[in-house]
């Protein structure tokens, strides 16, 4: 699957493309350049954007291309040095670029936790990419929604995010993606997010995209997180029967709201046991994928 149209809604919000003089609020503000444009133009973009909305009425930013983005981390600098005039931004969405302005496993990124430091009152944090991504530990008291989409996951990202500390986090969306775009993730690295005890708030969990779904969808049977879940998400990834009977013999999924499973290599047998077994859940196996002669299965996204 490849990422398409850029987003029309974040956070809430209508998202709404700035050009200079525009005013307005109650949207979320897209600023994004080519990637030919010379290395100031997002600076200057940024305060033009600051300059003329008013900084005060910037409540969500939508950063695409930031110019040679398969080439250099985003300039999130320019937005800690402009944390005091951005004093009531509570979303942001790092990368919102389509396959055709840069392929997600080109998306570079550096270390995020001078971004959380700097902004202690946003809400919502989504990334795309995860070339060069990193966490130091950083401790967000306000943080509900953590989102990074990705080819191929750094383990040292999610090892970096158990060490930190998101007492309001509610939903987690991590996309695991393939060991062939740097996703080495493994089921030891998520340990402490299935344990649940540093994430009291967590409702909504979704290991995404994910080549190593089985494992996962394993650990997830006896994890203690579960219990406390509104939703669990395993969609995009190579989930195949044995992830899957592992879910169905562990612990109860009876008290989930939602359950997503779509993109999977199921068979219509053991995919229909889920709404069987679970009448009370929003289940979801749609987009059943075929195995090819090789037994290989593949995730969604992954270049």
């Amino acid at each position: 699957m490849a990422i398409g149209s850029n987003i029309d809604t974040f956070a809430g919000l209508r998202v709404r493309r700035f050009r200079r003089g525009e005013r307005g609020r109650g949207v979320a503000w897209r600023i994004s350049v080519d990637y030919e444009a010379p290395e100031d133009r997002f600076a200057r973009e940024l305060d033009n954007l600051i300059d003329s909305v008013g900084g005060v009425n910037v409540e969500a930013l939508v950063i695409g291309q930031w110019g040679e983005s398969y080439d250099s981390a985003p300039p999130l600098h320019l937005l800690v040095a402009a944390r005091d005039r951005l004093p009531n931004l509570r979303a942001l969405f790092v990368g919102e670029m389509t396959y055709e302005e840069c392929e997600i496993s080109w998306i570079h990124h550096g270390d995020i936790a001078p971004l959380l430091a700097a902004f202690p009152r946003l809400e919502v944090l989504r990334i795309r990419g995860s070339e060069g991504l990193r966490l130091s530990p950083v401790r967000h008291r306000r943080l509900r929604e953590l989102a990074v989409e990705a080819g191929g996951l750094p383990g040292a990202f999610v090892r970096g995010f158990a060490d930190s500390s998101f007492p309001a986090l509610q939903e987690l969306e991590l996309w695991l993606g393939i060991a062939e775009y740097g996703g080495d993730v493994t089921v030891e690295d998520l340990a402490p997010i299935l344990g649940g005890a540093d994430l009291p708030a967590l409702r909504r969990l979704a290991l995404r995209n994910a080549e190593i779904a089985d494992q996962v969808a394993e650990a997830l049977a006896a994890a203690p997180v579960v219990a406390r879940l509104e939703e669990l998400d395993l969609s995009l990834g190579a989930l195949s029967d044995a992830g899957a009977a592992a879910l169905l013999l562990g612990q109860p999924l009876t008290h989930l709201r939602r359950l997503d499973l779509s993109h999977h290599f199921m068979s219509a047998d053991v995919a229909g046991r889920f709404a069987e077994e679970l009448p009370g859940v929003r289940v979801d196996t749609s987009d059943e994928q075929a195995i090819d002669e090789d037994g290989f299965r593949y995730v969604s996204v992954t270049e």
